[in-house]
């Protein structure tokens, strides 16, 4: 299966800490304060779940959550995770496969559509648009090459990132994709930008 992360699931958060230092956790941990008590949350791709308890930290009860993860492993050690007195629905499956009962307050996108070629992350986008309510919040984090930057050892750690992730959990991305073009009907509330501008997180405003 592609873009699955089953073979590394317990080890995935001590790689990005061993590359990253903290710099993509705390790219989410910036976006957090937008999600507003008694929110309906989608995430997607959460991973071991550590996001969970960072959200229960902020919001002890009053949140209800759909948590999507593709991998059956993450999703295993997700479930583990405090999550205060929150509601949480986990499901195992690729979002386009999965179809919510109701629309969303808030969706997390967190390091999820740099695994995708162009014509997954539209068909995701899109899904993800449509299930998010008028004024509703995305925040979205990932890597990024911005224009006017020095992007030379950004492209060969992409490089070597997507060769490994390639080879270890079938991903089918390439290369990163400008996602800054598919948010150009939403409002950017805040970002942070972390790792020499790098990684950056954004709060968006449909």
């Amino acid at each position: 299966m592609k873009n699955n992360y089953d073979h590394i699931a317990g080890m995935y958060d001590f790689l990005s800490r061993l590359v990253y230092g903290r710099a993509q956790v705390q790219v989410q941990l910036d976006l957090l304060p937008y999600i507003k008590p008694g929110s309906r949350i989608l995430i997607v791709g959460g991973g071991s779940g550590w996001i969970l308890e960072e959200i229960a930290a902020r919001h002890a009860s009053g949140l209800e959550m759909v948590y999507v993860e593709i991998s059956i492993r993450m999703l295993r050690l997700s479930k583990k995770r405090y999550y205060g007195k929150n509601k949480v629905s986990f499901i195992h499956g690729a979002i386009e496969n999965i179809t919510p009962t109701d629309n969303f307050d808030v969706i997390i996108t967190a390091f999820l559509f740099d695994n995708f070629a162009k014509k997954r992350a539209t068909m995701v986008f899109n899904r993800l648009n449509a299930l998010l309510k008028p004024s509703g919040i995305w925040l979205f984090a990932d890597f990024v090459l911005e224009n006017g930057r020095a992007n030379f050892w950004k492209k060969i750690i992409l490089k070597l990132m997507y060769t490994f992730f390639r080879l270890i959990c079938h991903v089918e991305a390439r290369h990163l994709i400008n996602m800054t073009p598919f948010f150009e009907d939403y409002v950017p509330l805040a970002s942070s930008i972390k790792y020499f501008g790098f990684i950056k997180g954004i709060a968006y405003q449909k």
